[in-house]
């Protein structure tokens, strides 16, 4: 099974392959009684995944940040003013342990970025982006968004819809609601 595509870059044409291609034509010539069409995607999603969190990576290593240090500010800028979430919200929103989130403000918070905030009922612990956290996450979210537009820029408008469209009824399928 040949799945090599042509790719147009300008005058010279150019065969290319990519590796989930080759891989499912690897699996195709040692087991050719499965029905590897599952890989085609979810391969690609998860090589995707990867190659995405480089990219993005970069990004944030420019504003000397990890992409972690990014979803928790940004989690708390897009909460609306005054930019707080009780810690327990914050675990919810950005799916990762308590543990995770008690080290990860601690690291934002001697940076400068968060503060904890003692809530009225004393029941509850209050993250609260700082002056310089929400000012560091505005000037970020823009290279952000100009990244990914980057990274999709190969496919037309209606293509990104048509893909966000199947991308979120996977998700919605594999349990991923939304927080309330």
């Amino acid at each position: 099974m040949n799945v090599k595509r042509m790719l147009y870059d300008g005058p010279m044409a150019r065969a290319t392959q990519d590796t989930v291609e080759h891989i499912v034509e690897q699996w195709a010539a040692v087991r050719p009684d499965l029905d590897c069409s599952p890989i085609q995607v979810v391969g690609r999603v998860s090589r995707l995944s990867r190659l995405l969190d480089r990219r993005l990576s970069e990004n944030f290593a420019g504003h000397a940040l990890e992409s972690w240090m990014y979803d928790v500010l940004a989690t708390l800028r897009r909460a609306g003013e005054p930019y707080e979430l009780a810690a327990g919200d914050l675990v919810r929103h950005t799916m990762v342990t308590t543990g995770a989130i008690t080290n990860r403000v601690d690291r934002l918070e001697e940076r400068g970025y968060v503060e904890r905030v003692a809530d009225p009922d004393r029941r509850k612990v209050i993250i609260r982006l700082t002056a310089a956290g929400l000012a560091l996450v505005d000037d970020v979210v823009t290279s952000h968004l100009a990244t990914e537009a980057q990274v999709l820029a190969c496919l037309t408008p209606r293509q990104r819809d048509q893909l966000a469209r199947l991308l979120r009824m996977v998700l919605l399928d594999l349990g991923d609601a939304a927080p309330d």
